[in-house]
């Protein structure tokens, strides 16, 4: 589970590392164990060399951390893990770093929405109107609150996994999707863009940031 603030030092990464489906998938597996590189595309149905490309890009921006290696032929392989705070790093970001993620985060919602397990409870708010500052300062940080409960949770769930003898039991596992993207709009309301905007690059990804070749195998 990401969490983030906007932050004013500009040397951070801002929200365009974000701006691609896959690294948003690859934090959230990430956020419950470590996971070497070829570990991870097999988690997630893609080539081992374009998870490394997303991972490196992940860590560079503060992410990730490497963990303990795994033995491989001829060597080691790093193992990296999502730590819930990471998203302290990352500045805000502008009006298209903004939209970038949030076509990211749509095209990983749909995604998730196939797997919806019919007949189960949801819990959905949108919402677009004027609040009392300090109900949104609240609301702020009530989702901070809830990025570290289901964060810590699901590192808690993959240990118990891990671990079967750790005299702690066997939890009732769910497998759930949460998605929270809160922020200030500016004065005027609703903005549609403009014909100039980019977008999102092509392949989902984020201009001027290419993957090497080798997609998805799904």
């Amino acid at each position: 589970m990401l969490q983030t603030h906007c932050m004013s030092d500009d040397a951070i990464p801002g929200l365009r590392v974000l701006a691609h489906p896959l690294r948003l998938q690859l934090l959230s597996i990430l956020a419950g164990t470590a996971m070497s590189a070829a570990e991870a595309a097999r988690e997630l149905s893609q080539t081992q060399a374009n998870v490394s490309y997303h991972l490196r890009r992940l860590q560079a921006a503060g992410l990730l951390v490497a963990t303990e290696g795994i033995p491989v032929r001829g060597g080691r392989a790093k193992r990296y893990r999502h730590p819930g705070d990471s998203g302290e790093h990352l500045t805000g970001g502008n009006v298209a770093d903004h939209r970038q993620l949030a076509a990211a985060m749509a095209s990983e919602l749909m995604r998730r929405a196939g797997s919806y397990r019919p007949g189960t409870g949801i819990t959905f708010t949108d919402a677009e109107f004027t609040v009392r500052r300090r109900d949104f300062e609240e609301a702020r940080s009530l989702a901070r609150r809830l990025g570290e409960v289901l964060h810590n949770s699901a590192s808690d769930a993959a240990a118990a996994a891990a671990d079967p003898d750790s005299g702690t039991g066997t939890p009732e596992l769910v497998k759930i999707s949460s998605t929270l993207f809160l922020f200030e709009l500016a004065d005027g309301g609703t903005s549609g863009g403009s014909p100039d905007d980019d977008g999102p690059a092509p392949d989902g990804g984020t201009p001027g940031d290419p993957a090497p070749g080798g997609g998805s195998r799904r």
